[in-house]
C-alpha cells in the first residue's frame, strides 16, 4: 500500500456512499467492482459490498476519483 504506483485506496461511509450512488443515479450493483481478494482490499478490511474511493494523481489529468464495490 505504501508503493508508488498503489494510488490511494478508502472504504467509503455508508452515509457517503449513499450520496455518490445518488450523485451517479446508479444502483451499487453498476458501480465497476474490485475482487475481495485484491491485496489492497485484503490489507483495507473491506467486506462485499463496501463501496471503495481510489484517488489517483496523474500528471496530465492531475487528481482523478474513481469508485469501484467490493465483490467475490
Amino acid at each position: 500500500m505504501n508503493h508508488f504506483l498503489v494510488p490511494i485506496h478508502e472504504i467509503v461511509s455508508e452515509e457517503e456512499a449513499a450520496e455518490i450512488i445518488k450523485k451517479f443515479g446508479n444502483k451499487k450493483e453498476k458501480f465497476p467492482q474490485i475482487i475481495l481478494s485484491d491485496p489492497v482490499i485484503e490489507e483495507l478490511e473491506a467486506k462485499k459490498g463496501d463501496l471503495i474511493r481510489i484517488t489517483r494523481e496523474t500528471p496530465t489529468a492531475g487528481k482523478s476519483v474513481y469508485y469501484r464495490v467490493v465483490v467475490r
